[in-house]
């Protein structure tokens, strides 16, 4: 067995170098060879995506899945979607990113106390990996959270993500049963060990279309994690 990677680069590195699981590494470089026709000229990135933020940060924003269009083409965390076009500026608003718009791994996004990764590194057709997916992937969530040695806040977008995270809380023997959490949005739910699990619905479309989740309802879940990671108040 390989040993455990030294620094969250060195994690990310083997991230991208995944191939643990042969449908969602056959459907990403699918869909980075073939494109959509709106994306014609970029070059897909067509990998696991590595997570994005800042090394040191309190906060750890967990969604599903990379987008086919979104993630599976920029490369980064909720970048070129219109999940990302949501988060981004609400981050942005909290004062917890340097701009509101995520275009690209070269944009100049910056985060400051926020890392954002996901239960699910590649690309899955219809957004819905298997079980066996999920758990496939669940080793490089375990070794980000012990690297994250500042956590202090857990925010997870949507019921996969909530349940993900409870999955390896358990692996880490830190809860008994997921019975104590029920997901619901902006649920704020105090973990042995110093976090604090958030829960948020997912800024799909399919919720922000049709008003489940509104920016006042998502900048409310953001300006409390900064607040419980005691990073000061948002910005006016």
């Amino acid at each position: 067995m390989a040993a455990s990677p030294r620094s969250l680069e060195d994690l990310n590195a083997r991230i991208v170098a995944c191939d643990r699981c042969p449908r969602l590494r056959a459907y990403c470089a699918g869909v980075a060879q073939v494109r959509r026709r709106a994306y014609a000229d970029w070059e897909y990135w067509g990998k696991p995506v590595p997570s994005f933020g800042d090394p040191q940060a309190r906060i750890l924003v967990l969604g599903l899945a990379p987008g086919a269009h979104g993630s599976n083409r920029t490369g980064r965390p909720f970048t070129g979607d219109g999940s990302g076009d949501f988060l981004y500026p609400v981050l942005y608003d909290a004062g917890l990113a340097s701009q509101p718009k995520a275009i690209s791994r070269d944009d100049g996004m910056k985060l400051n106390g926020v890392w954002i990764n996901s239960v699910v590194r590649c690309a899955p057709p219809a957004n819905k990996p298997t079980p066996e997916e999920l758990r496939t992937c669940a080793p490089w969530l375990d070794e980000e959270m012990r690297l994250l040695n500042h956590l202090r806040v857990v925010v997870c977008l949507g019921k996969i993500a909530f349940d993900g995270f409870l999955n390896h809380r358990l692996r880490a023997g830190h809860i008994s049963s997921r019975a104590a959490f029920p997901f619901r949005h902006a649920a704020e739910y105090p973990l042995p060990g110093g976090l604090t699990l958030m829960a948020s619905y997912h800024p799909s479309l399919q919720n922000t279309n049709t008003g489940k989740l509104t920016r006042p309802m998502f900048l409310a879940v953001f300006n409390r994690a900064r607040e419980l990671a005691e990073l000061g108040s948002a910005p006016v």
